[in-house]
């Protein structure tokens, strides 16, 4: 058996499988943990691993791999990673962020491979890549890239056929590149001011505008004036990321997922493809933005596509 592993900002999950071909059997989620020793969310993912092998009436030495897919960025410590994560490390950026711990760093990997052995992490825009590469929506394709935008904005790399993975595991970190000087004081878990998370992610949009993300999309698509202004500007923040990627690295697609894009496809997505199309056609010219094929499922998947 294997356990497949979905780290967020917001929630764990965790499923079973028998195979990398298997359905995901026995799948948990909780609130991710943030409190305690910086160990807590290594500790919630064996205690988590442990209650689906006995509702699955599964021996829990039976589990013989591990695949982690977690959002990063990760720092190595004796070739083991740990989670240098804004959204889960309050240390970070500080008390201004409002997390309720002072991690730097939550450690993962050691202890799982102390118990399983075989673990592997990967960050988790590039497994979900692997995913749609595999099951999904970017099958077929050596110029690709996956986008999520959820709590945070994460993307995965795919070009001439090989995903980019960079020295740390962290290619791909484009939700941190900035594109205000200011932010307008928007402030991301990683300390920066006005990068693309700071101003378009799930957890910023509250803060910035007094709203949850879920109201002011409705409110948006549903033809309030104030609401559609800040869905548009947003918009054009997240397409000039997907712009800059195709500019950057002559992709053919690019597939889109996470909670705030998915639960509002319909409406975003011909939004942030305008973004791109008609600009420097030798590059866009033919470039689709679609929805992730696997949907909502995609973080079960990502973890199970690091197990082949």
């Amino acid at each position: 058996m294997r356990a497949c592993v979905d780290i967020g900002g917001t929630k764990v999950a965790v499923s079973l499988s028998a195979s990398s071909d298997a359905p995901l059997i026995g799948r948990r989620s909780e609130p991710t943990a943030k409190t305690g020793d910086n160990d807590a969310v290594a500790q919630q993912i064996l205690r988590m691993i442990d209650a689906v092998c006995a509702e699955q009436k599964v021996d829990p030495a039976s589990i013989e791999r591990v695949g982690v897919s977690s959002t990063g960025p990760f720092e190595l410590r004796d070739g083991k990673v740990e989670l240098a994560t804004p959204n889960i490390c309050g240390g970070i950026a500080g008390p201004a962020r409002g997390l309720p711990n002072d991690w730097m760093t939550a450690v993962v990997e050691a202890p799982l491979a102390q118990r399983y052995g075989w673990v592997r992490v990967e960050n988790d825009a590039v497994a979900a890549l692997e995913a749609e590469r595999h099951w999904g929506a970017l099958q077929g394709l050596d110029h690709c890239a996956y986008v999520t935008w959820s709590t945070g904005v994460g993307v995965g790399l795919c070009v001439d056929g090989r995903a980019l993975r960079g020295k740390n595991g962290n290619a791909g970190h484009a939700g941190h590149s900035f594109v205000a000087d200011d932010g307008s004081g928007a402030l991301c878990g990683c300390g920066n001011i006005g990068d693309v998370e700071a101003l378009v992610a799930g957890n910023s949009i509250d803060r910035r505008f007094g709203r949850p993300a879920p109201d002011l999309f409705a409110a948006a698509s549903a033809g309030e004036r104030h609401a559609l202004e800040v869905v548009d500007a947003l918009c054009r923040v997240m397409g000039r990321l997907l712009y800059n990627l195709v500019a950057t690295l002559d992709l053919q697609r690019i597939s889109l997922g996470g909670s705030v894009f998915l639960h509002h496809s319909d409406f975003l997505l011909p939004r942030l493809q305008a973004q791109i199309d008609g600009r420097l056609l030798p590059l866009t010219r033919g470039v689709e933005l679609v929805r992730a094929g696997l949907g909502d499922k995609i973080g079960d998947y990502a973890a199970l596509a690091l197990l082949d």
